[in-house]
């Protein structure tokens, strides 16, 4: 018989819980009674609405919730639809889990659209199965999926790049095939980025301030170039991945952000777009999941979705956890050398072990130790894209996975040991600049302690999993170990990180080794201790970050600003930027306000430019404000010529600011959970001022901690060390090592000095722009005659006088580090600021000073004798 029977619709119950019990090949006999909970909610209250969020715990079994909506629905309704997940290995996890263990039968499509399998394609279309697909599949210029009734995105808290990226240029200053297009964008960028900026822009970095640099081009300076930036990207893309994205922004560039640090340049919009991706915008109904939604409107940014209904966590879950984690934190007791082989013990221990790491250098490395020390096989993220078999079929390996903290689960006995190096802070430019640069961090608190929620919990994904968390580097370590950041936290992990924390303080290898045998036996031992973990859970409660209400009501009228600027209407723009402002009042948001009465400039200058009077007063108005909310924002002081200002008075203050961003890189680098790093760096320095060998490199080391770029190479003519702030330089060259109780200097030695400037700014690329100001460091209290014409362009600082300086220097910055949290404390800048201006560690100050200290009047000219 050659025609097939046409089986009967599928039925659907009132709720999709009830479909559960309709799935003969489940493997389980009914759903968990937290996940029966989120499921007749949602049948009740949100099926009708366009956009729902619902919240579920890490390992509470948020797929299957997902999968049974969908299925519900496509059942029901004979909706197309399509359940999105962040990679593909998550898309081939989804597949497999929904028909091994819930009997239900998926599509999943990754790769290109011409691969794709017929009969699935022609299945979604039919709405005969729901299909499983990347974030990617859904958000590009030319999608297969342009038609779903009901998409499902999981894990939503990581949807911002995925989502994002449709309209995000970011164009690699390292990478071969954006070279031409770096070089030519760069060229535009010149006439309105500050020279000793530029240079970082185009120049190899020097320094860690250097790497970490990151800027933005003011609105004005964008319209300005606007036009020039089209026809350079217009020329130089060809046949680049950047055309879909340029194709998708180029007709808004106005309505972006331009954004640029020592490794990119990334043009994107505040907040995408997405209403104007019609595949997105015109299904029926968005459901966001995630084990952690946010609060104060953080899903709305990441998603440009207004007015999204959250579903009401199950009973219970605002105590219960998932599974157990024994947090390990080697670097509170032990040195770097130690923790290393500590690191290998206990992976020889556990057998197989996950490690996270932030970069691809990291994972090289661990994975070169691990198979010299151990001989351990190693897998990386590709090798277990497609399925983690072969890493769970292993008695002995390690999987190293870079830039990826979440989706790599490895639930029951897969792994029970789990490494984490580095904090997943900021993913993309425009959230490092909001952290560092625009001091915005409480609008992404919530953001940042989800990744890092979603990177403890890869082998916690069931209420019967448990893992050993061992955290490296100090950031992590400093964030996990902060009392007052971990209230935040929810209660059980609250517990679990003051337990690890206690457990790892004052303590050897040997004992943190026996503790993780005790935890991985998971017997009547750790029964007992496990007790304390759960007292302390009862007594924790969760406090909730501060003005999440304000944050909250402003996020409509966010979107509405970026919609509008994205249609041209830059007037109704301005309106909606400035009904944010009137919502953001808390004083821990100035950062975020100064940031706003910044973009009403903008939208109020665009506003000008179409021909509408008064406003561009309006525009000076906004930039005045956006300075006044928060002036220890140095990026600020580039709207300064919008405005009758003391140009430089504010330039001064600007560059004390941006040398303090960089003492705050120079803290978080140092650690503050504990004092040993800082104070080992601290002892190098006043031990090295004391030794002539090592008195240059303390003085390289103490320019870093104090927000310069230091620098000092060996040749040929070379100075001794230099300091550099933006357009201010000082470069030394120290004469202390000399044994002679009447030491002076000779002719050559001051023409050697007076010449640095000169050598640095023939080759230091960021000094080619800077005042370098040469200072001579000595014990010296003459000089020949010969050498006085030269000593006019040299300052003098006595030794003994440097080393009380750099002695009192350090105390206060000792002083200041006992009240720094994190980077983009706009109260901390400003104390700091003034501690540094009032001990003259300030680089405008401290040029001030030595440049009236010149060599040639301190010192005494030597008897011709």
């Amino acid at each position: 018989m050659a025609f097939k029977k046409t089986p009967p619709p599928s039925s659907a119950p009132d709720s999709p819980d009830k479909l559960f019990l309709d799935l003969p090949r489940r493997k389980y006999t009914g759903l968990l009674d937290h996940q029966g909970q989120i499921l007749r909610t949602y049948a009740k209250t949100g099926a009708d609405h366009s956009d729902v969020a619902l919240q579920l715990p890490t390992g509470s079994g948020k797929t299957l919730v997902g999968l049974l909506i969908a299925e519900w629905r496509r059942r029901k309704f004979r909706e197309r639809t399509v359940y999105l997940c962040p990679t593909k290995q998550l898309v081939h996890q989804v597949v497999e889990e929904a028909r091994a263990k819930y009997g239900l039968d998926t599509d999943g499509f990754t790769g290109r659209i011409r691969d794709y399998d017929p009969g699935a394609k022609a299945r979604y279309t039919g709405g005969a199965r729901v299909a499983v697909a990347t974030y990617n599949s859904l958000f590009n210029t030319n999608p297969f999926f342009k038609d779903a009734h009901l998409i499902i995105v999981d894990d939503a808290h990581a949807a911002e790049n995925y989502i994002g990226q449709l309209w995000t240029m970011r164009i690699e200053r390292f990478s071969p095939e954006h070279a031409q297009i770096f070089a030519a964008v760069t060229g535009v960028l010149k006439g309105v980025v500050e020279p000793h900026f530029y240079s970082r822009l185009i120049n190899e970095p020097r320094s860690l301030a250097d790497k970490l640099w990151n800027d933005k081009l003011p609105t004005p300076d964008l319209i300005e170039i606007a036009d020039d930036l089209r026809e350079v990207i217009d020329e130089h893309i060809g046949d680049l991945d950047l055309q879909y994205p340029w194709r998708m922004i180029s007709d808004h560039l106005e309505a972006c952000q331009v954004y640029m640090s020592a490794a990119e340049i990334l043009i994107r919009p505040l907040i995408p777009p997405t209403w104007s991706h019609e595949p997105f915008a015109q299904a029926k109904q968005r459901i966001f999941m995630s084990a952690t939604l946010g609060a104060g409107g953080d899903l709305e940014r990441l998603t440009g979705r207004r007015g999204i209904k959250r579903l009401a966590i199950p009973e219970g879950w605002d105590k219960q956890g998932i599974g157990r984690r024994f947090f390990i934190f080697p670097g509170m007791s032990l040195g770097e050398a130690d923790a290393r082989i500590l690191s290998r013990k206990l992976m020889s221990k556990a057998g197989r072990s996950l490690v996270l790491v932030p970069s691809d250098a990291a994972a090289e490395a661990i994975e070169k130790d691990v198979k010299a020390e151990l001989g351990f096989r190693t897998f990386s993220a590709a090798d277990i894209e497609q399925t983690k078999q072969p890493f769970i079929d292993c008695d002995q390996a390690v999987a190293i996975v870079a830039n990826r903290f979440d989706g790599i689960d490895f639930p029951g006995d897969s792994c029970r040991l789990l490494f984490i190096e580095g904090l997943p802070r900021a993913v993309n430019l425009q959230e490092r600049f909001l952290m560092s640069r625009m001091g915005a961090n409480l609008l992404l608190n919530e953001r940042v302690q989800t990744r890092v929620l979603q990177a403890v919990g890869r082998c916690t994904r069931g209420l019967n999993d448990f893992s050993a968390v061992v955290v490296g580097g100090e950031e992590l370590a400093d964030y996990l170990g902060d009392r007052d950041r971990r209230s935040y936290m929810h209660p059980e992990l609250q517990a679990e990180l003051e337990f690890g924390i206690e457990q790892s303080q004052d303590v050897n290898a040997r004992t943190l080794l026996e503790n993780f045998s005790i935890f991985l036996e998971h017997e009547e031992a750790w029964e007992v201790v496990n007790e304390d973990i759960l007292a302390k859970r009862d007594a924790a409660e969760r406090a909730e970050f501060p003005a999440m209400s304000e944050l909250e009501r402003a996020v409509d009228h966010e979107i509405s600003y970026q919609a509008r600027m994205w249609q041209g209407d830059y007037e109704v723009a301005f309106d909606e930027a400035r009904e944010v402002l009137g919502a953001i009042v808390h004083k821990d948001l100035k950062g975020y306000r100064a940031l706003w009465h910044y973009l009403a400039g903008g939208a109020a200058l665009l506003t000008a430019k179409q021909g509408v009077p008064g406003f561009e007063n309006q525009a000076r108005l906004q930039f005045s404000k956006a300075k006044e909310a928060a002036r220890a924002l140095p990026w600020l002081v580039t709207l300064s010529r919008y405005e009758a200002t003391n140009a430089e008075e504010e330039s001064r203050n600007a560059a004390v600011m941006r040398q303090i961003e960089r003492v705050e890189t120079s803290l978080m680098s140092l650690g503050k959970l504990h004092n040993r790093a800082y104070t080992r760096r601290e002892k190098e320095i006043i031990d090295g001022l004391s030794s002539p060998k090592d008195f240059e490199n303390a003085q390289k080391l103490l320019g870093e901690l104090l927000g310069f770029s230091a620098g000092k190479v060996e040749t040929d003519g070379s100075p001794d060390p230099w300091w550099l702030c933006d357009d201010i330089g000082f470069v030394f060259e120290d004469h202390v090592n000399t044994i002679s109780p009447t030491p002076f200097i000779d002719t050559t030695k001051a023409r050697q000095a007076a010449s640095h400037a000169d050598w640095m700014k023939e080759n230091v690329p960021a000094a080619k722009n800077a005042d370098v100001l040469p200072v001579l460091v000595t014990k010296a209290r003459k000089a020949a005659r010969g050498a006085f014409p030269s000593l006019k362009r040299v300052a003098y600082w006595p030794a003994d006088e440097f080393r009380a300086w750099a002695t009192q220097a350090l105390a206060v910055l000792r002083e200041l580090r006992t009240t720094f949290s994190e980077s983009g404390d706009i109260d901390w800048r400003i104390k700091a600021a003034e501690a540094f201006e009032e001990n003259a560690m300030d680089a405008p100050g401290l040029h001030a000073r030595l440049s009236r200290q010149r060599a040639s009047d301190r010192l005494e000219p030597l008897d011709a004798t």
